[in-house]
Parts: C-alpha cells; structure tokens; sequence
C-alpha cells in the first residue's frame, strides 16, 4: 500500500478536474494512446529507480513531474478550499515549493520499487479524459491495482490523477495539507514543504 504514497506522489496526484492543462508533453512520450504514454512513462521511472543513483533517480524525477503531469494544476486542486483566504505571495511560494515538496517527500522512498512491473491492463473513458489501469508487481508482493486518469494536452497526455487500490492520492494529500493549515496556517505549510526539499 506504501506504493500509493510512492510513485503516484513523485509521477502524479490530483483528483480529475476540469481546470485547463498546460503546454504539452515532450514527444518522447508523447503519443495518442493514453495506455502506451502511461508504459512508456512508467519505463522511464523504473530505469532511473534502477539505475541505482539516487541522486540522477531524483533528478529524472522531477524532469518526468514537470513534463508529464499537469502539476500547476494539481497543487492547485490541494489547496482550493484556501484559495480565497491567501495571498498572491503565499499563493506564489506555495507553487514554487510543491515540486520540490513532492520530489523530497517520496523519490528516496521508491527505491524499495525498483524491481516492481508495470503492466497496462485497460483504459476506459473518463471524463474529458481516459484511465488508463494498471497493475504494480513487486516481488513478494501482491499486485497493486492502479488507474492513470490521463487528459490530451494539446497533442499529448498529461497524467491528472492516480487511484491505488481505491485510494485517491489526492484527497489523501489535501487532508494532510488541511489539517496543517487549520493547526498552524498556510505559511506552516509552505515551511513544511520548503523543508523537504
């Protein structure tokens, strides 16, 4: 179950919204089969977990959040129900530390993945999108059912959710976020997410 917190924080998070996605994925991974973009994507993470460098593992990290996952709008959909009582510059800080947040929470944790399969099983209509579902296979593990829910971006997908075995990584995540905001405020988080990094 750690899987959900794992790959699906560092590759993607957010529950589906309606929210425009921005600039398209690059064409290495670019394609117009959702199924394929989520193989393909998938590959390239496993390759850096099993390259053993944690630190180029982290770096590709973050290159695969920031191209192929609509991240603006993913932090975005954490903090709604605060959106109307922060500032321009908490609003700014925040999104300048969500990926970073998101790269220093979980990139060394997935390295106990790093012998993990991936394999698509289906994709099924969604929305203004497709998910795409997958299965997650760690030796000695049972299967981890996963679904992608991916969206076209202008001639590419960008992965806008990820559901692990019925849990939405996103309501997880604004849980957490909530519960640090109504003890401490919204700068305690920002510090909190500063401080993974």
């Amino acid at each position: 179950m750690r899987f959900k917190l794992l790959l699906g924080a560092v590759l993607s998070a957010a529950i589906p919204f309606a929210l425009p996605i921005a600039a398209p994925a690059v064409a290495a991974v670019n394609t117009s089969d959702p199924s394929q973009f989520v193989d393909t994507l998938t590959d390239e993470g496993f390759a850096a977990l099993r390259s053993g460098d944690k630190a180029a593992a982290r770096s590709k990290f973050r290159t695969l959040l920031a191209q192929y996952f609509a991240v603006d709008a993913i932090g975005e959909r954490l903090i709604r129900r605060w959106s109307p009582t922060i500032t321009p510059e908490q609003k700014a800080a925040y999104k300048a530390a969500f990926p970073t947040f998101i790269i220093g929470t979980y990139a060394d944790r997935l390295f106990e993945y790093a012998k993990a399969d991936l394999k698509v099983i289906r994709t099924m209509p969604a929305g203004g999108g497709v998910d795409v579902v997958t299965q997650v296979t760690k030796p000695g593990a049972a299967p981890i059912t996963t679904i992608w829910s991916v969206q076209n971006a202008g001639g590419g997908y960008k992965v806008t959710n990820l559901k692990v075995a019925g849990v939405n990584l996103a309501i997880s995540q604004a849980a957490d976020f909530d519960a640090i905001i109504q003890r401490k405020g919204f700068d305690a988080l920002v510090a909190m997410m500063k401080s993974r990094g």
